[in-house]
């Protein structure tokens, strides 16, 4: 019975995971490839900045003005993101930073007045990844399904903006999901163990996101610790292993190759 329930906790978390890594790892493997890193940072605060807004209004958490809400700031965001990129690439990444700043202060004097801000803070951020509900995976599965048909049907035809709009829509479903620090370290943690893969780097990093959450997912509700924070360090130690595997391996490679040309 301890089990089953044990499983019954665990599934619905695992799921939203899956769907997160589904379309971050690919999106991932190209933010490092532009070299705009904290990019995921910056549009999930930005979002997260149109959830807080909504609340202050009065609107129910998980009702359409605050979905309206959060998209809506992140696809300001992400178009004020691709002008700046197109008007200052040189200093992008700072550009990126600063708005994170801005964004992250602007969550925190719009919650000032909340006697509950502490804790609407702590959700965003960190995420309730264990309480995630069946309906919240539904939609935003198909959210995913949509996203990733556009990624991998259109790829480079995308453009600067279509990227940018995509990763916004992305961004903002997931930071409902599993909170800030989940989604980038699930966009940037994967691609940046597999970086040295020639081939097989999509699968091999979705293998290393899903992995991360498994064993973050036992081991948090197993210790009985938050469960975002210890899936962010699983994550990264999957990711750690991963490269050390990997880097091993292409070492190995490098030095049997010409021993097998000589003979």
């Amino acid at each position: 019975m301890v089990y089953t329930g044990f499983v019954w906790i665990i599934l619905p978390a695992l799921a939203a995971g899956v769907l997160v890594a589904a379309t971050h790892v690919p999106m991932g493997i190209q933010v490092l490839a532009r070299g705009i890193v904290f990019i995921d940072l910056a549009i999930a605060q930005i979002a997260g900045c149109g959830v807080v807004l909504a609340d202050q209004f009065g609107f129910e958490p998980e009702g359409a003005a605050v979905q309206i809400a959060a998209l809506s700031a992140a696809l300001a965001g992400a178009l004020l993101l691709t002008w700046t990129e197109r008007r200052w690439p040189e200093v992008q990444e700072a550009v990126i930073g600063v708005t994170f700043v801005l964004a992250a202060t602007g969550a925190i004097l719009l919650l000032s007045s909340n006697v509950h801000g502490s804790e609407h803070l702590r959700d965003l951020l960190v995420g309730q990844i264990l309480w995630v509900q069946p309906r919240q995976l539904a939609w935003a599965a198909a959210a995913y399904a949509i996203l990733l048909a556009a990624w991998f049907g259109f790829g480079a035809r995308l453009g600067r903006i279509g990227f940018y709009l995509l990763f916004a829509v992305a961004v903002t479903v997931s930071v409902q999901l599993v909170g800030v620090y989940l989604v980038f370290a699930t966009l940037i943690v994967p691609p940046l163990a597999t970086r040295h893969c020639v081939r097989r780097r999509l699968p091999i990093a979705w293998a290393v996101a899903v992995l991360g959450y498994v064993i973050g997912l036992i081991a948090s509700t197993t210790l009985d610790l938050p469960t975002g924070p210890v899936i962010a360090w699983t994550l990264t130690l999957t990711g750690a292993c991963a490269y050390a595997v990997l880097a091993r391996a292409r070492t190995v490679g490098a030095t049997t190759a010409p021993l097998a040309a000589k003979e």
